[in-house]
C-alpha cells in the first residue's frame, strides 16, 4: 500500500483544527460552523510527477493526496480521467484560438458528481458510516445512490419535484429512497438536516462534509497534468454549491506546495443561472457573503442553489484569482448548447452550455481575449436533461 499524506481537517473560516479520524460535518465551533477542508503533509511527499504518469488515468492516480488512508476502503466505479478536448471548430467560428472543453459527462452516472461521491462514500466506509442522506438537484443524488449501492450504504435522497424524471428513477434503481419536495434544494436541505438529527443519518450535503470536495479537486490535478503542468489563463465553472470552484483552488494550492506547478493561476469565473444568481450579485456588489436568490425553475437544475453553504470562501477565491461572476438566461443556455453540439459533436449538460454563453459575453466585454487559453468545465451529459431541453 502506498504512503498516504492525509493529516487533519481545518475550518475554512476560523482555521480551527479538527481530527480527521472521526466523523465530521462542519466546524464544531457553534459560532462558526464553517466548511472543513482536508489537509495533507505535502512537504513530506516523495511522490513525483513521473510516478503519477505510470498509473491508470483515473481519480485515484492521485491517491496519496486523497483522504482515504486504507486503499481497501476505496469505492470506485471508474471515475475521473476525463478528456480535455480542443474546441477548434467552435473556437474558430467565434474568434478563439485556444478554446478547450474538459468533458465530465463520461463519468459514472453521467456527471462530475461521481468524483465527489467516490471519495465521500469511500471515507464514509472507512469511518464506519452506514447510512447517508443528501439534498440534490439531480446528479449528486444519482451519484450517491450508485456509490452507496456499491458500498452497501443506505441512501436517502431529497430532490425538488421539478427534477428530471430520469434522475429520480435512476436513484430508485440503485436502491435509494427518493423523497420529492415542492420547493428548491435549500428546502430539501432543511429536511435532510432534520432527518439526520432525528434518525442518525450522516449529512452529505455540499460542503457540509469534508470529502466530496476532495474528489472534485482532482479535476484541477488532471487539468494541470493535461496541460503539462502549465495552467490555462481562464477556467469557467458552473456554480451552484461551488464545490468544483473551490476544488480547483484547493488543487492548485496543493500542486504548488508539491512543486508540480509554479505561481501562475488562471482567472476563475463563476457562471450561474440568472434565475439563481446570488454569487453574481454578491461579487459585483463587493459583498463578503451571498444573499439567497431563487427566481424559480431553470433548465440547468444544478445551478438552482439559492445560497452556497461556503459562499464566503467562493467569493474570496473569485477575488484572489482575479475572476468574475456572470448570470446566464435559459434562452442563452439552450442557444449555447445548440452551438457546442453543432460545432463539436458534444452534447453538454445545460450547466456546461452556460459556460459557452458566458464566454461569448465576456469576450464582448473584453474580459476574455481571443488569445487567452480558455477552459470550459462541462460538468455532465446532456442526455440526462432531455426533459428540460426539449420537454
Amino acid at each position: 500500500m502506498s504512503q498516504n499524506y492525509f493529516s487533519h481537517l481545518v475550518c475554512a473560516e476560523c482555521n480551527k483544527r479538527h481530527d480527521g479520524n472521526f466523523v465530521q460535518n462542519v466546524c464544531t465551533d457553534f459560532n462558526c460552523l464553517g466548511s472543513l477542508l482536508a489537509q495533507y503533509k505535502l512537504d513530506e511527499s516523495t511522490v513525483t510527477k513521473e510516478d503519477i504518469k505510470s498509473r491508470p488515468f483515473n481519480l485515484w492516480r492521485y491517491r496519496e493526496f486523497l483522504p482515504v488512508v486504507n486503499s481497501e476502503n476505496i469505492v470506485t466505479l471508474g471515475e475521473g480521467g476525463t478528456p480535455l478536448l480542443k474546441a477548434d471548430r467552435l473556437g474558430k467560428a467565434f474568434g478563439f484560438s485556444e478554446l478547450y472543453i474538459k468533458d465530465e459527462g463520461g463519468n459514472p452516472t453521467g456527471s462530475f458528481k461521481a468524483r465527489g461521491m467516490s471519495v465521500a462514500i469511500s471515507k464514509a466506509k472507512e469511518l464506519g458510516i452506514t447510512k447517508v442522506a443528501i439534498p440534490t438537484a439531480g446528479n449528486a443524488g444519482v451519484a450517491i445512490a450508485a456509490y452507496g449501492a456499491k458500498a452497501g450504504i443506505e441512501v436517502v435522497v431529497y430532490m425538488p419535484i421539478e427534477t428530471p424524471e430520469q434522475h429520480k428513477q435512476e436513484c430508485r434503481y440503485y436502491g435509494a429512497k427518493v423523497i420529492e419536495i415542492d420547493g428548491n434544494i435549500g428546502d430539501c436541505g432543511k429536511l435532510v438536516t432534520e432527518l439526520c438529527q432525528k434518525e442518525g443519518y450522516f449529512n452529505i450535503s455540499t460542503l457540509k462534509e469534508p470529502y466530496r470536495l476532495e474528489g472534485k479537486k482532482t479535476m484541477g490535478y488532471e487539468l494541470a497534468e493535461q496541460f503539462n503542468w502549465e495552467l490555462p489563463d481562464v477556467i469557467l465553472y458552473p456554480t451552484g454549491g461551488g464545490t468544483g470552484l473551490i476544488g480547483f483552488w484547493k488543487a492548485f494550492e496543493e500542486l504548488e506546495i508539491l512543486g508540480w506547478i509554479g505561481k501562475k493561476r488562471p482567472r476563475l469565473i463563476a457562471v450561474q443561472s440568472d434565475h439563481c444568481d446570488g454569487v453574481v450579485s454578491a461579487f459585483h456588489n463587493k459583498k463578503i457573503s451571498v444573499e439567497a436568490i431563487d427566481r424559480g425553475f431553470t433548465v440547468a437544475n444544478g445551478l438552482r442553489v439559492p445560497k452556497p453553504y461556503a459562499d464566503k470562501l467562493v467569493l474570496r477565491i473569485l477575488n484572489d484569482y482575479k475572476g468574475t461572476a456572470i448570470g446566464i438566461s435559459d434562452k442563452e443556455i439552450l442557444q449555447a448548447l445548440s452551438e457546442i453540439s453543432r460545432y463539436e459533436g458534444l452534447f453538454p449538460a445545460p450547466e456546461g452550455a452556460a459556460l459557452w454563453a458566458a464566454t461569448k459575453q465576456l469576450k464582448a466585454q473584453n474580459i476574455i481575449s481571443e488569445s487567452d487559453k480558455v477552459v470550459l468545465i462541462n460538468t455532465g451529459n446532456g442526455y440526462k436533461y432531455t426533459d428540460n431541453i426539449w420537454g
